[in-house]
């Protein structure tokens, strides 16, 4: 039981398993003989998956089985065999497509790569490729878009049944010919099967080249278009414009024009020159009044020697002499374009904000690049007004308060106190006392000598800087009035150190009393022992 399936790239030749799946077979034998499947598009090409077809709609949404047209459309699908299991394990493998709801339709794939396990129990398996195989690999290779749709169109155009076991249901009509496609199967918008997709066909290797330079030539306009180059894609460069190349940096406007002028009357002839340097650029445009004067000199000028150089005549290929306001409004741009209107302000402003931040930031003078870049374009406004940063810098300036004249002497920084080491930093952080004896250490007289030393300096230099404050400002209201203030703290500090002396001799008077009962009663624990030792030996 074989069916040959003839597609627009070749036939295939299919062998149905029709004692595993009878009813699957039963459906596909009978829609291929009412030629169901005519001009079915392989409509989802999956390269190493799956090819599929059936839906003579081409959306892969339609489809309905050979019970349908038998019974009407409550039998438009038929639930899938299972029974005997049968797997996708080899290439050309034919399965029935799933509609989504485990049931089956027209719709089927053939599979184009082995052992596709994870079909089974989902679709059902009821034939297999046996001739053909090399279509498969053709559909396999086919260029196909995101939807894996391809691109050209692959149909299947007649079906022929070689062996049909099932006799023909009642009821089911069969064309005596195949039908005609209709023009929604052929309009797909895809490459038609029979349309050549070779563009140059037919044509040489120099038709080729030229076509591919006048496609390029044709992207590179349109992208000048967008990016504002060009005024249009479609726009041609002058015929009455001369391209003159090769010159010696000494040829000058008017040597050319003495030379060019024999062919006819000039318009302009310009070298183009640096606008920084203004040294030649060592070509030259050269326009014409008429279009034969400037063939002409296009054919007797090029490989002239000119000041000791060949040079090389060419028609023009730019742009840059064209009215744009024809075109799309755009302003005319000449090669050495005047400053005139809006952009002369625009350069202006430019120029004056540039002048502005090269002030900010060096404080002494502008810059001298600036001054070169700017050049003549300079104008008097935008030199930076130095008086008002003087007086800025001076203190007249607007933005703040200034610092009253008695606040602006340093203030004195505090005496640097004596380096504790780490022990007493380790007792600190974790908030432990010190030791009687590292507290002795702190009072030795040696160390408190030095201290009262330290601190009476400081007194000295502090009373010495205080008198001489005092003589130089004793005038002010407000500098006595912070002089008796700080007088009151500092006593006021002089009565907390002395109260710190007093209760500190005192816990050194608490201390040496409980030194000597801690003694004396250690002394009295030693007598007794040594009396009940004698006492135990006797």
């Amino acid at each position: 039981m074989s069916v040959i399936l003839e597609t627009t790239i070749g036939d295939i030749t299919v062998d149905l398993h029709v004692e595993q799946r009878p009813r699957a077979c039963l459906n596909f034998l009978k829609l291929c003989k009412v030629k169901y499947y005519n001009y079915a598009v392989f409509f989802n090409v999956q390269r190493d998956f799956i090819a599929q077809t059936g839906d003579p709609t081409g959306t892969g949404k339609g489809g309905e089985s050979v019970f349908s047209k038998l019974y009407g459309d409550q039998a438009a699908f038929f639930e899938p065999e299972k029974m005997p299991p049968m797997k996708h394990v080899s290439v050309g493998t034919l399965s029935m497509a799933n509609n989504g709801h485990s049931m089956h339709g027209s719709q089927f794939f053939v599979t184009l790569s082995e052992n596709l396990t994870y079909l089974d129990d989902v679709h059902t398996v009821f034939g297999q490729v046996t001739e053909g195989l090399d279509v498969l690999t053709t559909l396999n290779e086919t260029i196909v878009d995101g939807t894996n749709r391809p691109y050209q169109d692959i149909r299947i155009n007649h079906t022929v049944i070689l062996d049909d076991p099932f006799p023909d249901p009642q009821g089911l009509r069969v064309p005596s010919r195949s039908p005609s496609p209709t023009p929604e199967q052929l309009d797909t918008g895809r490459i038609a099967p029979g349309e050549s997709v070779e563009e140059y066909r037919g044509m040489t290797a120099a038709e080729i080249d030229e076509a591919i330079r006048e496609k390029e030539a044709r992207a590179h306009a349109q992208i000048l278009e967008m990016v504002g180059d060009l005024p249009d894609a479609d726009v041609a460069p002058p015929d009455n414009v001369l391209f003159v190349c090769k010159l010696n940096a000494v040829t000058s406007d008017e040597d050319l024009f003495i030379i060019f002028s024999r062919f006819g009357p000039i318009k302009k002839c310009e070298v183009i020159r640096d606008q920084k340097t203004g040294e030649s650029l060592q070509y030259a445009f050269v326009e014409f009044e008429n279009e034969d004067d400037c063939a002409s000199a296009y054919f007797k000028m090029d490989n002239v020697l000119i000041d000791d150089r060949r040079i090389h005549v060419d028609f023009s290929q730019s742009v840059s002499r064209l009215d744009w306001v024809k075109h799309r409004g755009k302003p005319n741009g000449n090669v050495n374009r005047n400053l005139s209107g809006p952009r002369q302000e625009t350069r202006q402003q430019s120029s004056s904000s540039r002048q502005r931040s090269s002030h900010n930031h060096d404080r002494h003078g502008p810059s001298s690049s600036s001054s070169k870049r700017d050049g003549n374009r300079r104008v008097e406004n935008q030199k930076p007004n130095f008086s008002a940063s003087s007086s800025a810098r001076s203190g007249d300036s607007t933005r703040g308060p200034t610092r009253r004249p008695d606040d602006s002497r340093r203030q004195r920084s505090p005496s640097p106190r004596r380096k504790s080491s780490p022990h007493e930093l380790i007792h600190s952080i974790l908030g432990r006392k010190r030791s009687p004896k590292a507290r002795r250490r702190d009072r030795s007289p040696a160390r408190m000598s030095r201290s009262r030393s330290r601190k009476g300096g400081r007194s000295k230099r502090r009373s010495s800087s205080s008198s001489s404050s005092t003589s130089a400002s004793s005038s002010s209201p407000a500098r006595r009035k912070d002089l008796s203030h700080r007088r009151d703290e500092r006593n006021g500090s002089k009565a907390s150190r002395r109260r710190r002396s007093s209760s500190s001799s005192d816990d050194r008077r608490t201390y040496r009393t409980s030194k000597k009962r801690r003694s004396a009663s250690r002394d009295a624990d030693r007598r007794e022992r040594s009396e009940k030792s004698r006492n135990y030996r006797t």
